[in-house]
């Protein structure tokens, strides 16, 4: 059995990554933003079939960390749904339950903190602002282009540190 610490980290999103946000888009939609229940609803989301078949990929040679700016106060529902969908058990990183800073600023600390003990193969994110920062940090990136774009949800993420 492999030491799993000895491997390279493949790091994942969440949201439009590996879940399908779509039906709860419409709690941002509304002014203002109902965040308790866009939330709320995180258990219904569907998988995305192709994020889950890069993460299932990604573990043959990777210890897999999830990489949210899910608030903290939502890992118990985070935790189940991975559970639900078969993904691996890995670490997972969220955002603490009042940090409004940009996804990108969150992100990106956590993935330098990640590299200063691991290699860090690869990340696999929705966000543009994200991969390309962390492109230009000289991440491996893989965009996850496989689910519908959000406007309200690019708002969210970057203007208002909310995912």
């Amino acid at each position: 059995m492999t030491d799993r610490s000895s491997l390279p980290l493949a790091v994942f999103d969440l949201d439009n990554t590996l879940a399908d946000t779509a039906h709860r888009q419409r709690f941002l939609e509304r002014k203002p933003r109902d965040w308790d229940g866009f939330f709320a609803a995180a258990p219904q989301d569907p998988p995305l079939a192709e994020g889950v078949a890069l993460v299932l990929e990604s573990a043959r040679e990777c210890e897999v960390v999830y990489l949210t700016g899910r608030p903290e106060r939502c890992r118990r529902d985070t935790l189940d749904w991975l559970a639900a969908q078969g993904l691996p058990e890995g670490r997972v990183y969220m955002r603490r339950d009042h940090d409004r800073r940009p996804a990108r600023r969150t992100k990106l600390e956590t993935l330098r903190r990640l590299a200063d003990t691991r290699e860090v193969r690869v990340f696999v994110d929705d966000d543009e602002l994200v991969c390309e920062d962390a492109e230009r940090e000289g991440f491996r990136v893989v965009r996850a282009r496989w689910a519908a774009q959000s406007a309200e949800l690019k708002v969210a993420q970057e203007r208002e540190g909310r995912t």
